[in-house]
């Protein structure tokens, strides 16, 4: 079950700009450094792994120590042997050789059951630099991923509406690309002006999902359960309808093989769809038994990979290059390409479902990250700040953006190759490094993590960092010069 959720984490709206990015990089630098950025991410998974089993080494070893010193504590006031035992019965009793056993470097201590987030371990292992700059990270990608979340429903909601009958097709040839046909209240078609049907939709879900921002969200399981279902038939129904069109010769692709200028956005929306570290701690801990757990996370990855190269392939062969929309499902909401509607709808309007659900756990998600950044110990914040101005710096920003631009691919390209590449890759590896020089301090050089990654040599760690960091280096100056170039 943990495993078909991170499969559910990781294809997500992501997935829905990959074949856009494919038909710009080409179809033979997308595919191996899909490939590519693939096996970096698993890597970096099972660095975030073994730093969750040496995190829950480490709380027990605290809570152990505790344990001695309070027995220390009864000793030392007078309290007898046997009055500890009538105290405290047969658990108490058995501590000691436990105890005895654990230290000597019994693999249980390294057993992954209680679920330590990744703003915890870095509190365990990093320096408050490294605290900040961790807590940094995180917030920058949350907020690209509102971002990405504000722009898509109206970018969706706008091409339905636009869209509407099949029966319009020749009226709509008979405006341009900036305007839009509708139906006003009345039941007329009228022109309306594309920017301001879609500032209407941005404020529309402004009000309508921004609210939750100042409140906490809860109980979303079944809401959680629909939305994973919703994607599994609109990525499904996407390649079958894309796979009738290549079979009955309908298909109108033509995709290169390279195209350099295209692999800055391909980096971005790579590294996004294959996020899952930050999640992982609340995935693997419910997991009962670990002991093959890396194996399966590579066969997920596996899967993975096949279901991205499915959709994007059939994508950039069935549709030319320059009709590739950013959000893959407004393909479909043509009628020429669709003549039943309720598809057309349906696949039109999963972006507007999926992510509204996402949106508000994703707010409060990054309110809360704020509040653990600024926040002092023993110390509480003062109502006015922690009701509203928390909120309101959380929700403010990403819906500023989101009504300056729409280009959902520069967003999730920028988004992943950014915040993405902190998170999916330095962060794991400077976890990893961190949590086995703490391990070794602590336990002795002897000790050995049962959950350490495949990738053990120190040059695995050295390699992500050196990849992540002239990723940075990389996609800054392919900004600048394709700027300097405009």
């Amino acid at each position: 079950v943990g495993l078909v959720y991170m499969f559910n984490l990781i294809v997500g709206t992501g997935a829905l700009t990959m074949p856009k990015a494919f038909a710009t990089a080409g179809w033979l630098v997308s595919l191996v450094l899909l490939m590519f950025l693939g096996f970096m991410s698993y890597m970096t998974t099972t660095f975030v792994v073994e730093a969750m089993a040496a995190a829950n080494a480490q709380l027990r070893w605290k809570r152990m120590e505790k344990r001695k010193d309070d027995e220390d504590e009864d000793s030392s006031s007078g309290v007898s042997d046997s009055d500890v035992l009538l105290q405290d019965g047969y658990e108490r009793a058995e501590t000691r050789p436990i105890l005895s056993v654990q230290r000597r470097g019994s693999p249980n201590i390294f057993e992954i059951t209680e679920r330590v987030e990744m703003g915890q371990m870095a509190s365990m292992f990093f320096n408050k630099v490294g605290v900040n700059l961790f807590y940094f990270c995180i917030i920058i990608y949350l907020y690209g991923d509102l971002a990405i979340y504000a722009a898509a429903v109206p970018v969706s909601l706008m091409q339905v509406t636009c869209q509407l009958s099949c029966k319009i097709k020749q009226q709509r040839k008979l405006h341009d690309e900036q305007t839009c046909l509708e139906v006003n209240f009345q039941g007329e078609l009228c022109l309306t002006d594309k920017f301001i049907l879609l500032a209407e939709f941005l404020a529309a879900f402004t009000l309508l999902l921004g609210p939750f921002t100042f409140f906490n969200v809860q109980k979303t399981k079944y809401l959680q359960i629909m939305t994973s279902l919703m994607r599994w038939i609109a990525f499904i129904l996407m390649i079958i309808l894309a796979l009738i069109r290549i079979s009955r010769g309908q298909a109108e692709g033509h995709p290169s093989m390279a195209q350099l200028s295209g692999i800055r956005n391909l980096f971005g929306v790579c590294v996004y769809s294959f996020m899952c570290q930050h999640s992982l701690p609340s995935l693997i801990t419910p997991i009962s038994k670990k002991k093959h757990v890396n194996k399966l996370v590579l066969l997920d990855y596996i899967l993975i990979l096949a279901f991205y190269s499915l959709l994007s392939f059939t994508a950039i062969y069935c549709f030319r290059n320059d009709t590739l929309m950013d959000m893959y499902t407004l393909n479909f909401t043509n009628c020429e390409i669709i003549n039943i509607a309720f598809i057309r709808y349906f696949l039109g309007l999963f972006p507007v479902f999926t992510i509204s659900t996402n949106f508000p756990i994703i707010a409060v998600t990054l309110r809360n990250n704020w509040k653990t950044l600024f926040h002092r110990e023993g110390g509480t914040y003062p109502w006015v700040v922690d009701r509203i101005v928390f909120p309101a710096i959380t929700l403010i920003p990403p819906v500023l953006v989101a009504f300056c631009t729409h280009d959902l691919e520069s967003l999730v390209g920028i988004t992943g190759a950014y915040a993405g590449n902190g998170i999916q890759y330095l962060i794991p590896a400077f976890l990893a490094y961190c949590s086995r020089k703490d391990t070794q301090l602590v336990f002795g050089s002897g000790t050995v993590n049962k959950h350490l990654s495949p990738f053990r040599h120190t040059f695995w760690i050295v390699f992500v960092l050196i990849w992540g960091f002239s990723c940075f280096v990389f996609v800054t100056a392919n900004i600048v010069l394709s700027e300097s170039k405009l």
